[in-house]
């Protein structure tokens, strides 16, 4: 890996150790544990590529792995693939998301009721005993949703997949059908509109069984136009609900929309005004779609965290309080989000709060929801902030707790002048104060990290920057954290030499596999397969799988304004052998980096014997001195558009 330029830590980040927590020692037992990518397959290609590669997931060109869950006994991994790219994502953290990934400007999603919806998100599980090969991503017509290659019946609704407890239940998330509406005016080009009931709906599923809706309150779900000189006329508006996690009781957290915001409110009134001149449902539409300059829905609502249980044969969510009491005039948009639940029902997440109970001083903060006895002598849910030690941590997450109460999470810092991310954990039970991972090197430095998900054993699962560039966008390894041990290693250091696309070169030694692909013009492009593990987002509860996200080198493909390949006339094509290579400005093929979806499993009885220990000779821990910059395929490591961590701005 290239963690060259600054391996040591400077005195500005050494002043900030002491908030940070006590340097333990540093344990090197996972150093020391194999890993190995299951889904791979001959020719060390994974198999979760669901573009150009296979046949199943066709039309979308990237794919994460979302969560793991076990049918009979035999794990199941669910994620998500994804075609073009949004103009901007409301649902990802807003640092991950990818500028330069190789999708041209003209792929990108717009909103408009002008044009017939088009799906950009398809959910989909991956076995490891589905034939005629283990972990092949199947579709799942979540929501009603259609294949991404269904040309007759165009898919109109975008499902995703948000994480999976261990007894075969997956949650997530879906949006509503296409309705088509007549447009009134006859003399305009614009003979229909096209819209949705909602926007986002939670939704649970198990096996065959029959999907489970997880909607909001029913109050944020209609809006009732009440002029004073007229007839009251109530208008569909949808409302949002997101189930994020499910623990195995088969308790849902997530979040809930209760009431539209006053904002929104107005937005809607103007809908009936004389001045407007769409159908009402169309005008509302308008304003639940983000701008496209800001990304901001006019359409707001106050959000909660929310509880849905599954073993109520309509579940309805269970609202958590706010960190703090509004007002009861206040026409402020307030926001709080389940993330995560344990097996007893602890739920983390964020919510908005006074910091240490200053009223001057409204944050978003990290915390949790636990059951309390309240003055009835009943138990209630409660909001508890994570207590930080002072008002420079920012933007503070919790994503997850375990049955032990070990609670993980993140904030924003200032080290050496610039604002990082750093993994947290904190004990809900015994309290005290939030512990800050050591990085690499046995130290607290400025690289950026991030958990995803923690098991009952404490260990932890994310990712965390590997070079210290402080003016560019820096590379990303997932990880894995003990935290019985304190260890934190990059899961690309534990694999074996087969899953990071080597092959043995018939010395002793390995090499890595080189490809070369002949697009449909007949131009041959040549290139060494590269396989980077970039996000680690969850590990099963005995430590024995990891499902996230890699970076798999591949071809670069041309495609038309819909996502389509095309031939070198731009002519769609159905089959990847018709399509040519995109090229540089020497008429050269390129190629890039694209995220697949990716299982690790540990290697049982594997020693550190089994850990490649193969160096390419231009990486930086070659044994010399480097010169310059990070290789250019570095440089295509820029931040990865990620779908996992529900969040919206």
């Amino acid at each position: 890996m290239k963690l060259s330029l600054d391996k040591t830590l400077s005195l500005v980040a050494l002043s900030v150790v002491g908030a940070l927590g006590t340097l333990p020692a540093y344990a090197q037992t996972l150093a020391e544990t194999p890993f190995r990518v299951v889904n791979i397959s001959e020719g060390t290609d994974v198999d979760g590529t669901p573009f150009p590669d296979i046949d199943v997931l066709k039309n979308t060109q990237r794919s994460y792995g979302m969560g793991l869950t076990f049918e009979n006994g035999t794990p199941v991994m669910v994620g998500v693939a994804r075609g073009k790219k949004r103009l901007r994502d409301e649902d990802v953290d807003d640092d991950l998301i990818d500028i330069e990934d190789g999708i041209a400007p003209e792929e990108q999603i717009t909103y408009s009721v002008n044009d017939p919806i088009v799906a950009n998100n398809f959910a989909f599980i991956a076995e490891q005993n589905s034939t005629p090969t283990p972990w092949l991503p199947d579709f799942e017509a979540l929501g009603g949703s259609t294949p991404p290659d269904d040309t007759e019946n165009v898919s109109r609704i975008d499902a995703l997949y948000y994480g999976a407890n261990s007894v075969g239940f997956k949650v997530g998330g879906v949006s509503g059908p296409q309705q088509v509406i007549d447009n009134p005016d006859n003399e305009s080009e614009q003979t229909e509109f096209y819209v949705r009931d909602f926007e986002m709906r939670g939704i649970a599923k198990k096996g065959e069984e029959a999907e489970v809706s997880l909607p909001p309150l029913a109050s944020s779900m209609t809006y009732t136009y009440d002029p004073e000189d007229g007839a009251a006329q109530t208008v569909n508006i949808g409302g949002w609900s997101v189930a994020a996690a499910v623990n195995s009781s088969n308790l849902v957290a997530g979040y809930a929309s209760t009431e539209i915001s006053q904002f929104g409110a107005e937005r809607i009134d103007a809908c009936f005004g004389d001045d407007a001149t769409l159908p009402v449902d169309v005008c509302v539409q308008v304003n639940q779609y983000p701008s496209a300059t800001n990304g901001i829905r006019n359409i707001q609502y106050q959000t909660r965290a929310a509880i849905w249980d599954l073993s109520d044969a309509e579940p309805q969510p269970l609202i958590l309080p706010l960190g703090l009491t509004p007002a009861e005039d206040s026409e402020t948009v307030f926001t709080a989000q389940g993330l995560g639940i344990s097996g007893n029902g602890v739920v983390a997440g964020r919510s908005d709060t006074y910091r240490d109970g200053d009223t001057d001083d409204r944050r978003l903060d990290a915390g949790y929801w636990k059951k309390e006895a309240n003055d009835a002598g009943t138990e209630e849910y409660a909001f508890n902030p994570v207590p930080f030690p002072d008002r420079e941590h920012y933007n503070t997450i919790a994503y997850d707790v375990n049955d032990s109460g070990l609670l993980i999470g993140t904030y924003d810092r200032y080290i050496e002048g610039y604002l990082r991310t750093k993994f947290f954990t904190y004990d809900i039970n015994a309290g005290g104060s939030i512990f800050t991972p050591l990085d690499f090197y046995g130290t607290i430095s400025d690289l950026s990290s991030r958990p995803r998900d923690i098991n009952d054993q404490g260990q932890v699962v994310g990712s965390i920057e590997i070079t210290h560039d402080k003016e560019t966008s820096r590379p990303k390894a997932g990880f894995l954290y003990d935290s019985s041990v304190q260890e934190l290693v990059d899961l690309n250091k534990v694999l074996t030499c087969e899953s990071k696309g080597l092959e043995p070169d018939g010395n002793g030694s390995w090499k890595p596999h080189e490809v070369k692909v002949t697009d449909g013009s007949g131009l041959e492009l040549s290139y060494k397969t590269e396989i980077l593990i970039v996000d680690a987002d969850t590990v099963s509860d005995d430590g024995n799988y990891i499902v996230g996200t890699a970076f798999v080198r591949k071809p670069l493909y041309k495609v038309d304004s819909q996502g389509n390949l095309v031939d070198k006339d731009g002519e769609p094509v159905t089959s990847v052998e018709d399509a040519v290579f995109e090229l540089n400005a020497n008429g050269q093929p390129l190629t890039s980096f694209l995220p697949r979806a990716v299982v690790l499993e540990k290697i049982a009885g594997g020693t550190k014997e089994d850990i490649c220990t193969y160096i390419a000779p231009d990486d930086d821990d070659a044994p010399y001195e480097r010169k310059g910059a990070a290789g250019l395929g570095w440089l295509m490591l820029l931040p990865l558009l990620w779908v996992r961590r529900k969040i919206i701005g």
